[in-house]
């Protein structure tokens, strides 16, 4: 990756709510024109979790969800609702740790993180129902479909990045990270090159995606912005492209499992 003396971070403005099988290449093609804003060679366009979810339908109404004995225990031992947690079970292959109001899973996708990416806020109750939205069902291939259909319509397609809030283990808050990604090196190795000094690198691997992630959740927030997708313009890389689910550790090579 080439040295960057500036970067610009700008939310695509006059994003409406999205809904279920909603075109988000249309929406946010819409955006780029109402922001006046054309495309160019490295941007990359970051894109809240929630929207992409909603536009694939992956809201589930809790009232539709039958709990198992399993989530029923579960839920009075962290004290969340039945429902919910049966969900959370359904997206995960295990449970790291559980206490009162924690549920830490091991997401189908190799996520480790809270209640498997379900998420209820920001999802419009506007009829009254309960309802929780999952994780996409494949985000790097959900970032490979609207790259592709954003190139379509803009004429150059952007990198895509689909990110999500993740707290840290062994730190406070929480932090912008990415899930999917198309277009760029979610990982960059940058093992063989010289520092400062001309000491070849040994072990350095950058979380590229991560990094531009958490730089564009600044813009989103956490509240109500209403700022999902945010265009982060003004890198430059070489290195081929690579998915997001190579930032997820393997497990021969996580030493607390």
């Amino acid at each position: 990756m080439s040295g960057v003396g500036r970067l610009e971070l700008l939310a695509l403005p006059g994003l409406p709510m999205v809904k279920a099988n909603d075109d988000l290449a249309a929406l946010l093609a819409e955006a780029y024109a109402r922001g006046a804003i054309a495309p160019r060679p490295g941007d990359v366009l970051a894109l809240a979790q929630k929207i992409v979810s909603k536009a694939e339908g992956r809201t589930v109404e809790l009232a539709s969800v039958v709990p198992s004995p399993r989530a029923v225990a579960l839920a009075a031992e962290v004290q969340k609702d039945p429902r919910l947690v049966e969900l959370i079970l359904s997206e995960s292959v295990r449970v790291v740790r559980s206490r009162p109001n924690v549920l830490i899973v091991e997401h189908r996708l190799g996520f480790v993180m809270a209640n498997a990416g379900i998420d209820q806020s920001n999802v419009a109750p506007a009829d009254g129902s309960e309802r929780a939205l999952l994780l996409p069902t494949d985000p790097d291939g959900s970032a490979a479909r609207l790259r592709t259909a954003l190139g379509q319509r803009l004429g150059m397609a952007p990198a895509v990045i689909v990110t999500d809030s993740f707290g840290r283990a062994w730190r406070r808050g929480t932090q912008g990270i990415a899930i999917g990604a198309a277009g760029l090196p979610a990982l960059l190795d940058l093992r063989g090159n010289p520092d400062l000094f001309g000491r070849t690198l040994q072990v350095s691997i950058s979380g590229f995606a991560d990094e531009i992630a958490s730089a564009a959740s600044l813009v989103m927030g956490q509240g109500d912005e209403a700022q999902p997708a945010v265009l982060v313009r003004g890198l430059v890389w070489t290195a081929p492209d690579n998915p997001a689910a190579n930032l997820v550790r393997p497990a021969a090579e996580d030493m607390f499992r």
